[in-house]
């Protein structure tokens, strides 16, 4: 009775969730620089991401994700073609499908990231871009000379200094005000609690201590770095922050703990990319 209650509570608190919104969400990338240190990272009985003490050079991080006017400069730029052009292998997602269900759609790519029927991104050039797989985010970086974040990296910047689950602690409840995630019991219902049932402009909720926005929810973040459960014969792509799809009823990894894992030339509507700027050589 008592997670009811909570869970309730949860959908209480964020029917009114537009007030947790950002009056001026940033509409293209700035960087943060995160200071050089000693953190903490993983959890005491975190599989994947055990607990553990680790030292790194400072970095200077996307303060938001890679939307959608930042990558249709570098298609103009490059004439790049994605995967999900190239082998029509998209998926995207449309509110009635049952629990961790997907639809293959053919049509669809980052101009039209949920398929061509369900239209494009003309009206949202400060959204993240999404239906790219890891390899069209390494193209980019390539590009415009930066790179992903490693593992940690994108921890210790989620974090920023906190050793708890979530940056301001261990209450979810207060996801609400730092994130676009689905707030629905199931996803056969749209959901609208916090104003989108798909991606948010970046920076439309308020930024974690580091000034990083979106670190939780909006889009999956792709990462660099190796797990020791990586299938040793082939190539494993990872991603971190949970998305707008994510709930706390399926794939809850809106946090700082959790480590998702894709196939490499898989494009999801929900996927998306921050970057790291790699310091000019002098």
């Amino acid at each position: 009775m008592a997670v009811k209650n909570k869970l309730l509570c949860v959908l209480l608190l964020y029917t009114s969730g537009l007030a947790a919104r950002q009056a001026n969400p940033r509409s293209d990338t700035g960087f943060v620089h995160i200071p050089a240190g000693v953190y903490w990272l993983g959890g005491r009985e975190h599989q994947l991401n055990p607990l553990r003490k680790v030292e790194i050079a400072g970095f200077d991080l996307a303060a938001t994700e890679l939307t959608n006017r930042l990558f249709e400069r570098f298609v103009l730029a490059t004439k790049y073609t994605t995967d999900a052009e190239r082998f029509k292998n998209a998926m995207v997602f449309e509110p009635g499908l049952a629990e961790f269900r997907w639809l293959s759609d053919s049509t669809a790519y980052w101009r039209f990231p949920n398929g061509k029927s369900r239209g494009g991104i003309e009206a949202k050039m400060d959204h993240p871009v999404t239906c790219i797989s890891y390899k069209d985010a390494e193209a980019y970086c390539k590009w415009a000379k930066v790179r992903l974040p490693t593992f940690d990296e994108w921890e210790i910047a989620s974090r920023a200094g906190a050793k708890t689950t979530y940056f301001w602690g261990e209450d979810m409840e207060q996801i609400g005000q730092y994130a676009n995630i689905w707030y629905g019991g199931d996803h056969l219902k749209a959901d609208l609690s916090d104003g989108y049932v798909y991606t948010s402009p970046v920076g439309s909720f308020k930024p974690n201590g580091f000034g990083l926005y979106d670190v939780y929810g909006n889009v999956f973040e792709f990462c660099t770095g190796v797990l020791k459960t990586d299938p040793k014969n082939r190539k494993i792509a990872h991603a971190r922050g949970g998305s707008w799809w994510c709930s706390n009823h399926a794939c809850g990894f809106f946090n700082s703990l959790d480590i998702g894992r894709v196939n490499p030339q898989a494009s999801f509507s929900n996927q998306g990319f921050r970057v790291v700027k790699i310091p000019v050589q002098h």
